[in-house]
């Protein structure tokens, strides 16, 4: 066995249980460490928290006089939390969050300073934006960018640093970030919703969309993953035979969770009560040493900012256990991958959730509304959704044996597509008094009968209906929720403009009363959306044949899907929503682009690295031990050696033969590697890293896996799947 091998086990066994922790309520330490509504009151003045609550309810401007005010309270607040420096905490366009601290320090001469924190710091820094990825929209001699005070979202502590969320943009206005474009979106929802919302109810003035994620991944001891320098680059393995037993006897799911585990959930929990982190569920996963947590279900701008600081707690917090968290979309061959399924909803000021049906034939008209406007707005821009889950890393999971296909489709269950076949087949034209009746009576005033468990539910399936909300399933653990929550929001955005305006020329031009113009757009709605509905088996052939037939994109790979990103379409959405201008879109795509041809560039060297440095060298030094074995029976038994080192010299040749597959392909891969690199345009770059480049992993990895069984396992040189996945 390798001595990093050796020492990494001999660690992972060396470990002393952790301490059981006192107990305490949840409820008590709650959102200890955020500068919420019930902090504001004790720390702000009444003219300042009222500023703060009108930025926060109707998005009215601070001004600076007031935020002197409110910066004065906050670092007050925070001085008595232990705070020492505060931050712009933003989520730049990397996929990491972004911070750059100081401190609460001024000098004021004659040797003396004083803590200090100014309207003028708090809503506004200058960080450098050069370094940051902008898709061509600054140079890196343009270094100037500005993060801007979020108010939406508290500010919080985060060990002995206060950290304020704000937005990021260049020095010309454009969005550096995952936050602005989906502040955008919501504002642009809202106001979409409570047009629509007007016709039921005319006391609804906002509408919120809601998100509750589901993060899943692995857990993996940190010595065991330090010795995998794929792990260490990459987040994921990039070679390891299959154990022998893997997840197929289903013993890991909901089982026992390990006491190791445990422990660490147990204080990640405390981290996110403090930290406002509404987290409720934690379970074993599919795979060994799998895990999900899921939290309450929250404001779709908090919740993307919670899951982004919920990341960097996890591998805070894993430090001090000794783990490495690994949020890869597939970091194990022959075992689930990991998704952060988007649980998405729209509520109103009013407490009403305009995807849960109602009691009443109009409450459930409201409903099928909503319910039946989201499923327009996916088929009409299912190939702009499929491109906001696109990666390197989810493109290994969608398809796969546990994740939703590439083909976006919804499903809404039995008894609702029942009520869309009824509402579809009602005789076109004007309602008759006795067709309206009936169908208030017949189908809408049935709805009321759905519950959250009346129907299968369907894991195939990229965007489910799960009773009252929307369960995008294709979102990949690494992603961050913002451009998945980006998309959705605005799409659906248009698609009630849409609706509004088709619904008042009805009114206007056909004479029509409102409900009669309500249920004749929706009953063509669902004509025109029908081949996005799908209640069967998204992993079939037949499915892939029969969305090819329904005029359904199926954008495998990651530089094919992106390509919505910049179409005409997806650009005339969000200009016209005012959630990005051409500029944005562009970069955007660039910026991902890039970031694909970069993370398998990086896969590529590693992975040659590994095979040429560490397994043909030990493969190589076991063939010497069998050719010295064969030597010494030729010495001992003469010409009789041959049938007694039979197995030996099959085994000489089958290493043999590995090894130069393992060299030709890696030789090949560098080969390829540099003629895509001196490609200029970007997309014939990722295209041939994409089904040039990467196709090779397969033969370098096929032929790794087969040394790893034939090599004499004392001198393997990597961590194998058996020590990683059942070792905790």
């Amino acid at each position: 066995m390798s001595i990093l091998r050796f020492h990494a086990l001999k660690q992972v066994y060396s470990h002393q249980p952790l301490p059981i922790q006192e107990h305490v309520k949840r409820s008590e330490i709650f959102g200890a460490n955020v500068f919420n509504e019930s902090t504001m009151r004790q720390y702000l003045t009444t003219d300042a928290f009222e500023s703060v609550v009108d930025a926060i309810s109707h998005g009215k401007k601070i001004d600076r006089t007031i935020a002197d005010h409110i910066s004065t309270g906050m670092k007050e607040w925070a001085i008595s939390k232990g705070a020492t420096h505060y931050t712009h905490w933003f989520q730049p366009l990397t996929g990491a969050t972004a911070e750059k601290h100081d401190a609460f320090f001024e000098t004021i001469g004659n040797g003396m300073a004083i803590e200090k924190f100014e309207g003028g710091q708090l809503v506004q820094q200058e960080p450098d934006a050069s370094s940051f990825p902008s898709g061509g929209i600054r140079n890196t001699f343009e270094a100037r960018g500005y993060t801007a005070w979020d108010p939406t979202s508290p500010a919080f502590i985060y060990g002995t640093t206060l950290c304020i969320p704000t937005v990021f943009v260049s020095y010309t206005g454009e969005a550096l970030d995952y936050k602005t474009p989906l502040l955008r979106a919501l504002q642009a929802v809202d106001a979409a919703a409570v047009a629509v919302c007007k016709y039921f109810d005319k006391n609804v003035k906002k509408v919120n969309a809601s998100l509750g994620w589901e993060q899943e991944y692995f857990l993996i001891d940190s010595g065991l993953a330090m010795s995998r320098p794929d792990i260490v680059l990459t987040g994921r393995t990039l070679l390891g035979h299959a154990p022998a037993k893997g997840q197929q006897l289903d013993d890991h799911y909901f089982g026992t969770i390990p006491n190791r585990a445990m422990s660490y959930m147990r204080d990640l929990e405390t981290e996110c009560m403090l930290l406002g982190i509404p987290v409720k569920t934690r379970h074993n996963e599919v795979a060994p040493n799998q895990f999900e947590l899921a939290p309450i279900y929250d404001e779709a701008n908090l919740a993307v900012d919670h899951n982004s600081l919920l990341m960097d707690v996890m591998d805070k917090v894993a430090e001090r256990h000794n783990f490495k968290v690994l949020f890869h979309e597939k970091p194990f061959a022959g075992v689930n991958g990991s998704g952060k399924h988007n649980n998405w909803s729209l509520g109103t000021n009013t407490g009403v959730n305009l995807l849960s049906p109602g009691k009443t034939p109009m409450s459930n008209l409201q409903f099928l509304t909503f319910f039946i406007n989201t499923i327009k707005a996916v088929h009409d821009n299912e190939e702009l959704l499929r491109a906001a889950i696109a990666s390197a890393s989810n493109d290994h999971r969608l398809g796969a044996n546990e994740a939703p296909p590439a083909i976006i489709s919804v499903f809404i269950g039995e008894q609702l597509t029942k009520v869309l076949e009824e509402l579809e087949n009602v005789t076109h034209g004007k309602l008759s008094p006795k067709e309206k009746t009936d169908l208030k009576l017949n189908v809408v005033g049935k709805i009321p009968d759905v519950l959250l468990d009346n129907t299968d539910r369907n894991r195939t399936s990229p965007f489910a209906f799960t009773g009252n909300k929307f369960e995008f399933r294709a979102v990949g653990s690494m992603a961050n929720c913002a451009s998945a929550m980006t998309v959705l929001n605005s799409i659906v955005a248009k698609q009630l403009l849409d609706f509004k305006q088709e619904v008042e020329q009805m009114i206007s031009k056909k004479d029509m009363k409102k409900d009669d113009a309500i249920f004749n757009v929706l009953r063509e709605y669902i004509k025109k959306a029908k081949p996005i509905l799908f209640e069967g088996n998204g992993y079939s052939e037949a499915w892939e044949k029969e969305a090819k037939k329904r005029g359904l994109s199926n954008n495998k790979s990651t530089p094919e899907a992106l390509k919505a990103k910049v179409s005409v379409q997806a650009i005339r959405l969000f200009e016209d929503l005012g959630v990005m201008n051409k500029v944005e879109s562009e970069a955007r795509y660039e910026i991902e682009m890039e970031e694909y041809v970069l993370r398998i560039q990086i896969e590529g060297r590693v992975l040659g690295d590994i095979a040429r440095n560490h397994i043909v060298p030990t493969a190589v030094r076991y063939q010497n031990v069998l050719i010295e074995n064969v030597k010494g029976l030729k010495e001992i038994y003469g010409a009789s050696f041959k049938t007694l080192a039979k197995e030996q010299l099959n085994l000489i040749e089958d290493i043999s033969a590995h090894i130069e597959g393992i060299n030709s392909n890696v030789t090949k891969m560098t080969e390829e590697r540099k003629k895509a690199n001196a490609l200029n345009i970007i997309e014939e770059k990722a295209n041939a890293y994409c089904f040039i480049i990467k196709p090779l992993f397969d033969d370098i990895r096929y032929h790794c896996d087969k040394l790893e069984l034939l090599v004499d396992d004392e001198l393997w040189p990597l961590t194998k799947y058996r020590e990683l996945l059942f070792t905790n």
